[in-house]
């Protein structure tokens, strides 16, 4: 028989199982939750850039472009924080939209 507490166990674990399935794409993501596939696109998208930020500075340093390797390496770092504040802006603008007026 189904009970009530066997419902919500369930319910929380198929809630677990989906905050979980794209956790090492949300570094990439601007938004704090990949709640649908444009945002995993999204995410995918600023992935790949990384990753060909990476490895063209790994050729600059191979072709001895010591100034060029070190543009490319701050733009690196760069793309994770405008990432990150990016996150944490729409996770304000949301808080500030869930308060309630100081009329009511």
């Amino acid at each position: 028989m189904i009970t009530r507490s066997k419902l919500v166990e369930q319910l929380r674990d198929s809630q677990i199982r989906s905050q979980h399935k794209w956790s090492p794409l949300v570094i990439f993501s601007p938004k704090p939750n990949i709640s649908n596939w444009v945002d995993v696109a999204v995410a995918i998208l600023w992935a790949t850039l990384f990753i060909v930020l990476v490895i063209s500075s790994y050729m600059a340093l191979y072709a001895r472009h010591f100034w060029l390797s070190l543009a490319i390496i701050c733009a690196v770092v760069l793309v994770p924080i405008r990432l990150r504040i990016s996150r944490q802006t729409i996770t304000r603008k949301k808080d500030r939209r869930l308060l309630l007026p100081l009329s009511m």
